[in-house]
């Protein structure tokens, strides 16, 4: 991914936030025989505690994310151990009208945040392995998303669909994050940029100003 140096992340907690928060992916893979490039939205966490030690400008590198998709995807049955792949976190994102800069000429935009993350897949084999994503990918969602439910009651049921469940590890060798929030612009317009979004209708816009003011 191509990123200019105004959108390069300037903490390696950006990066690492927006993979932790974001929760799905689209992984992406070249098919059978490199044919067309398979793609799927799926979910993926960090595992273990690999996230904290992950190196370079994203503190990325060298962590392990897990994930897993439904066995029956063709893109599933594609997937080989130790397969370079792409995954594809997307942040929030919202058009800039030229109205916001409050000066002219402008030309319009759109803010975004994006994560590449490059790395090595490793499918994993059914039953335990698998059921331990699936656990892991629970505690991680109600903890960072969801409202603290308890699965206990429903690991029975956890139990009858893993078999149809295709879990992996991603290796991470390299990434890259865009963090396109009008650093370019003078900081009087984009305090106005901020402000118009946060007094937008649209979540999204909403979510894009809180980030500019999360990251200065």
């Amino acid at each position: 991914m191509y990123v200019p140096a105004d959108y390069r992340p300037t903490d390696p907690c950006w990066a690492r936030d927006a993979v932790r928060s974001q929760g799905l992916a689209l992984l992406v893979t070249d098919g059978p025989q490199q044919q067309e490039p398979l793609a799927t939205h799926c979910p993926v966490i960090p595992w273990g505690d690999t996230l904290r030690t992950g190196t370079g400008e994203t503190g990325l590198v060298g962590a392990v994310l897990a994930g897993h998709l439904n066995r029956r995807n063709p893109h599933w049955a594609a997937l080989r151990e130790g397969q370079r792949a792409l995954l594809v976190f997307f942040g929030p994102n919202s058009y800039i009208s030229p109205t916001h800069y409050g000066v002219s000429p402008a030309a319009p935009t759109w803010n975004f945040v994006s994560v590449h993350v490059h790395g090595t897949i490793h499918p994993l084999e059914r039953g335990e392995p698998t059921l331990e994503v699936i656990r892991t990918t629970v505690r991680t969602y109600e903890e960072h998303l969801g409202t603290g439910w308890d699965m206990t009651e429903s690991l029975p049921y956890f139990e009858q669909i893993v078999p149809a469940v295709g879990a992996f590890t991603f290796h991470v060798t390299q990434a890259e994050g865009m963090f396109k929030l009008s650093q370019e612009k003078p900081d009087p317009i984009r305090e106005r940029v901020g402000s118009a979004l946060a007094d937008s209708t649209e979540a999204g816009a909403r979510q894009v100003a809180a980030t500019m003011r999360r990251y200065g």
